[in-house]
């Protein structure tokens, strides 16, 4: 079956400035290295991992506001480029980590749901007004939202009128960055129910990018794990939480708190993550992997199958 999006050799640099006394060199920032990743129809994909991970680059890749600097993106078999874009950006929608930020305050909430029809400007007024309406019963807002502003709301309804203007122009596809992370945790929970129920409702697929994976147990399919700008292991989510083949997976899973449980001596992640600016050799993580071999100081390991709907970038897996 072909992908809903296709990520092929995506890779993200930015070049850092000169500057100083002497006017240094200038460096290239690896914030994605090489990623090959695949989300299906009605797919729900995590992308997970620290921050810094090179997560949110990817999600905008996906989103159309990043430009890779190698590699290509397809949507639906046909490769994205400047003359296929403009079809591709109303299927993929997306919603950001801060609801107030991403929220234009001087307009009333009818016209923030339904900018993204405005801009296309194929809708008439009556029809935008219609859309609008019936998005904000479907995200569990009362009819008087229309007219009142982002200021007058609390943080887990902005975040639902973020999810209704991302619904506005029908996506196929929405990414997902970090939506919970500014909300209380009483409120993270209804926020993932109402994703659950959109999804069911309109055959959505999400790109749910979060480094947190308790939340993501709850609402994916399949995991992808990113660390410094590398993918080191997609599974499905069942055989990611039963059977760990990374150490850095095995150390975040670890690293989740748990009712009546110690944390497992020696699997905790010391250190820090290094700067992309300068990427260790070999293995990425092996400055901070207690498995770490002369192996992995000297040679990049492969994405590699390890098991049923499971790959891992690891020599010494599982």
């Amino acid at each position: 079956m072909t992908p809903l999006v296709e990520l092929q050799d995506i890779s993200v640099r930015f070049e850092i400035g000169a500057g100083g006394l002497f006017g240094r060199a200038r460096r290239t920032l690896a914030a994605a290295e090489r990623v090959c990743l695949a989300v299906g129809e009605g797919e729900t994909l995590a992308l997970v991992g620290e921050s810094g991970s090179g997560k949110s680059t990817l999600g905008n890749v996906v989103a159309g506001l990043q430009a890779p600097s190698a590699g290509s993106l397809r949507f639906r078999g046909r490769l994205l480029d400047a003359a296929t874009w403009r079809e591709a950006r109303r299927a993929i929608q997306i919603v950001f980590q801060d609801p107030f930020g991403a929220l234009d305050p001087r307009m009333p909430v009818s016209e923030i749901i339904v900018e993204p029809l405005r801009i296309q400007g194929s809708f008439s007024a009556a029809e935008r007004a219609a859309r609008a309406a019936a998005l904000v019963e479907q995200v569990g807002l009362p009819k008087d939202a229309l007219n009142r502003y982002p200021h007058e709301f609390s943080g887990g309804q902005r975040q639902r009128i973020a999810i209704a203007r991302a619904l506005s122009p029908r996506p196929a596809l929405i990414v997902a960055d970090e939506p919970l992370s500014a909300l209380d945790v009483s409120i993270q929970s209804q926020v993932l129910n109402l994703m659950k129920e959109l999804q069911e409702r309109n055959g959505l697929a999400y790109l749910f990018i979060s480094h947190d994976l308790a939340v993501v147990h709850h609402l994916v399919d399949r995991v992808a794990v990113l660390y410094l700008g590398r993918l080191v292991e997609v599974a499905t989510r069942e055989a990611l939480f039963a059977h760990p083949q990374h150490p850095y997976t095995r150390a975040l899973l670890d690293s989740v708190p748990r009712i009546g449980r110690r944390r497992p001596r020696g699997r905790t992640i010391g250190g820090e993550m290094p700067s992309p600016l300068a990427p260790p050799p070999g293995c990425v993580f092996h400055p901070r992997c207690p498995k770490a071999q002369a192996r992995c100081r000297a040679e990049v390991p492969a994405l590699d199958e390890t098991g049923p709907g499971q790959r891992a970038a690891c020599h010494f897996p599982g």
